[in-house]
Formats: C-alpha cells, sequence, structure tokens
C-alpha cells in the first residue's frame, strides 16, 4: 500500500431487524424539530407515520416533505429547504430509498452553508459550516447512500447528474432495518441490488482502493450474489433481506471511501437524460463494461471468483475472471435487467444525445479510476454495445480441473 488511506462514516450505525425503535432516542439526542423527507410510497405503506409516532414519544416535533420521486433533484432540494427554514427545524430525519436520502444531505449542508446545491459541484464552493445533523433511514438495499459522503442530484436546467462529495454529506446516524425492505417490489430489489453489486465491485477493482475498503467490498459481493436472487424472488425471506440490507451498507462504506469507477460515470448521463431510475442504469452496464474492463482486472476479478467458486481456486486468473463475468450476466439475466432498448429508450433520441453522454460521463471523473481508463471515443462505442446488449450467457460453463 502506498502511504496512507483515509476511512469516514456516520457517528453512529443502528443496524438490525427492529433498528427503527432507536430513531426517538437518536432525534432526541441531535435537535427538539426535524424535518422528515420522504416520499408518498412511505407514507402510503406505513413508514412515514412510524417515524412520526417514534418522535412524538421521545418529545421530538417535526414537518414533513413527502414529495421525492424516483430520482432526486434540485427542485426537491429548494422545496424541502424551504420548509426547514420556514418550520425552523433543527434536525433533519430522511426515511426511503436513496432519492429521499441524498435529498436530505443535500438539505443540511445547503441549510448551513447557503447558495444552490450545484455551487458545491466539483468543490466551486467551499463548504466551510457542519451540516445541520440528519438520520439517515434506507428502505431498500441498494444506494447504500445512508453511510456515503455522496449526494446525487440531478440539476433539472442542464439536464445533469451532480454527483457531489464532501465529507459533510455523511450522515450523522444512519439505521438500517432490514425490516422496511420488506416492502420493496421485485422489480427495486432486483435494481437497488445490482446497485449494491456495482459498489462493492468498483469500489474493489478501483484504482484508489484501500485494505479496508477491499474487506468491506469482498464480504459485501458473496452475499449480494449469494442471496440477491433470492431476494428478488421471495422477499419475506428474512436471511435474504437481512443479508442484502447488511451488503448494501457494506457497498456503501467501501465505495465512499474508494470510489466508483466507469459504470457510474456512465451511468449518470442515462439517468440525467432519459429519467432512469439509477439502480436500472447501473444494471445496464455492468456485464458489458465488466467485459471492456477484466483484462486490466483480471487479478482482482479472479480474487473475487476464487471467494464466489472454491471449486475453481485451480484454474489461472484469466478464466476465473471470465467465469465472474458471466456468474454476473447471468445473475441480471435471472433478475429481469433490460438493455436500454427494450427499457424503452428511443434509438434516434440516444443517438443524438450519446456524445454528450461521454462527454458528461469523463467529466464526472468516475471513469478515471477504472482499471482501463476509456477514452471518448471508446465510452461512446460502449454506450452503443449497452443500447442492445444481450444478458444471456452463451459461452460455456467452466468447471474445476
Amino acid at each position: 500500500m502506498k502511504g496512507f488511506s483515509e476511512f469516514r462514516m456516520p457517528k453512529a450505525v443502528f443496524y438490525g431487524n427492529h433498528a427503527l425503535s432507536k430513531l426517538g432516542e437518536q432525534a432526541a439526542l441531535l435537535g427538539k424539530k426535524a424535518l422528515l423527507i420522504s416520499d408518498r410510497i412511505m407514507e402510503k405503506i406505513g413508514n412515514l407515520e412510524k417515524c412520526q409516532n417514534y418522535l412524538e414519544e421521545a418529545g421530538v416535533s417535526y414537518a414533513n416533505y413527502n414529495e421525492v420521486n424516483t430520482e432526486p433533484t434540485d427542485v426537491h432540494v429548494a422545496e424541502a429547504l424551504t420548509i426547514f427554514q420556514k418550520q425552523q427545524c433543527d434536525l433533519i430525519v430522511a426515511i426511503g430509498g436513496g432519492s429521499c436520502l441524498d435529498v436530505a444531505k443535500a438539505v443540511a449542508v445547503v441549510s448551513t452553508n447557503g447558495g444552490y446545491i450545484g455551487d458545491y459541484m466539483g468543490g466551486k464552493k467551499p463548504i466551510k459550516e457542519n451540516p445541520i445533523p440528519f438520520i439517515t433511514i434506507p428502505t431498500t438495499a441498494g444506494t447504500g447512500s445512508e453511510v456515503t459522503s455522496v449526494t446525487v442530484i440531478a440539476n433539472t436546467k442542464e439536464d445533469i447528474k451532480m454527483m457531489i462529495k464532501h465529507p459533510a454529506f455523511i450522515p450523522t446516524v444512519a439505521i438500517v432495518d432490514p425490516i422496511l425492505t420488506y416492502s420493496a417490489p421485485p422489480s427495486v430489489t432486483a435494481a437497488t441490488g445490482v446497485d449494491a453489486l456495482c459498489h462493492a465491485l468498483e469500489a474493489y477493482i478501483s484504482r484508489v482502493s484501500q485494505p479496508l475498503t477491499d474487506h468491506l467490498a469482498l464480504s459485501a459481493i458473496e452475499m449480494i450474489m449469494t442471496h440477491l436472487r433470492t431476494a428478488y424472488i421471495n422477499g419475506a425471506d428474512s436471511e435474504a433481506r437481512e443479508k442484502m440490507a447488511l451488503a448494501s451498507m457494506q457497498a456503501g462504506l467501501a465505495f465512499t471511501n474508494a470510489s466508483v469507477t466507469l459504470v457510474h460515470g456512465m451511468s449518470r448521463p442515462i439517468g440525467a437524460l432519459f429519467h432512469v431510475p439509477h439502480g436500472i442504469s447501473n444494471a445496464m452496464l455492468l456485464p458489458p463494461i465488466l467485459e471492456f474492463t477484466k483484462e486490466s482486472a483480471v487479478e482482482r476479478l479472479a480474487a473475487i471468483g476464487r471467494i464466489l467458486r472454491p471449486d475453481l481456486k485451480a484454474l489461472q486468473n484469466k478464466e476465473i475472471a471470465n467465469v465472474v463475468v458471466n456468474e454476473i450476466k447471468k445473475l441480471c439475466n435471472d433478475l429481469n435487467i433490460p438493455n436500454m432498448k427494450t427499457y424503452g429508450i428511443d434509438q434516434d433520441q440516444f443517438d443524438q444525445v450519446v456524445e454528450k453522454m461521454a462527454a458528461d460521463a469523463i467529466a464526472s471523473g468516475s471513469p478515471g479510476n477504472n482499471p482501463r481508463i476509456p477514452s471518448h471515443e471508446e465510452i461512446v462505442e460502449l454506450y452503443h454495445v449497452c443500447y442492445d446488449y444481450d444478458f444471456t450467457v452463451s459461452e460455456p460453463e467452466v468447471s474445476a480441473k
């Protein structure tokens, strides 16, 4: 290892079934009035009410903002910030998918540092003041946003996804209760699960990985590859839900302290321009980008393979790396992950913006951490490969010799 590494995480993490019961106690330690950020689904299935009850029991008053939808935008941030200020809140609680959590992060920082959330992209506006204390409660096993230093917010005027990274975006407290993920439908379970797999895989093969993130990433990869299919098929399977919630959190800790790579770099423009949910856009890209990258990541992919398939330990690294890529391709196929064409993205519209997508991907910085750093032209070509990519596996199964 060259030099030293830095590792950051929330001040407190509560993980396990019924961890939500800690909300009132923790909120009371941090403030007197909370802004509850969520969405209409959280209200409909009763999760918002559960949070309200825990806050009331602890003597913490609250205001609500539940207008977040599938992708967080600067509009959501501005609306939530207005309520936060008008209601004179001193604490934020976010419950929901990564979109709700990312909006909470943005509000927490902007509320004390001022300006527009986009001002902070690329460090243009420095974050000088500590954020408002905030608690994150994920209801999907995927984004890992409950423990990361990243918020991803869509700029609605320029049609770009702003990935903003700073320690100030790390939540004060994370509450990870696997029971809350039971309500996620199969399609959401699949998309968020592959999103978590991307986080772990990218953190592990990243040029800026470190020993601690490697351990978290490998653990997350093994759990996801073992339990995601079960969670997708049977959302009531308690072991699968618990393992996926833990894996998602571990993957979040891994990538926020290492980095993501080419998958996320190419994924964000798809979400920004075609409004594809983040987990799905990542899943669309993962197998073809691994195929593009594998020659430059043979040893790391082989290390993953020896964990997933101990029976193949005697094979050469290149053979095991091929198995890993095929196993991930099979997983995406089993989870009915669509390519861009079957998702419904119009080819003419896609062709018109593919150059912009490639430029935006490179501008994000993530592709520069990939083991094989692509050129603009290679990213354009990759987008075309991904557009109608076939997730079925045609290569013969490799077995131990």
